[in-house]
């Protein structure tokens, strides 16, 4: 469990302004966990699933980013679908960041 906060926009700062994310995917890894969507119910909301299973909930952007093909909003997942949670939390930071890494090197920011 992870009890910190990750602060997702300090690779992206540029005097103090932060332009918009880009969406980072997190590839799928066997540790992750999986749960069914239920629509509407409050347990199923990204910012509760981070609580249960990262012990904090600040991290549901990182169960988005493992969801793509679901877009970027949380409320348009259909009920049923099958939800990746990236997990254990550590290893998906550190998959996170390396990817924002690579993102930057690329793109020469």
């Amino acid at each position: 469990m992870a009890n910190i906060y990750f602060d997702r926009y300090q690779s992206f700062r540029n005097n103090g302004q932060i332009p918009s994310i880009p969406i980072i995917p997190l590839e799928p890894k066997s540790s992750d966990k999986s749960i069914v969507f239920k629509k509407g119910l409050k347990s199923s909301r990204f910012d509760n699933l981070s609580l249960k299973y990262y012990g904090n909930p600040y991290h549901g952007f990182l169960i988005m980013l493992a969801n793509l093909q679901y877009g970027d909003k949380e409320f348009d997942i259909p009920d049923g679908s099958i939800i990746r949670i990236p997990f254990p939390f550590d290893k998906t930071l550190e998959q996170y960041q390396s990817n924002i890494s690579d993102y930057i090197d690329l793109n020469g920011i």
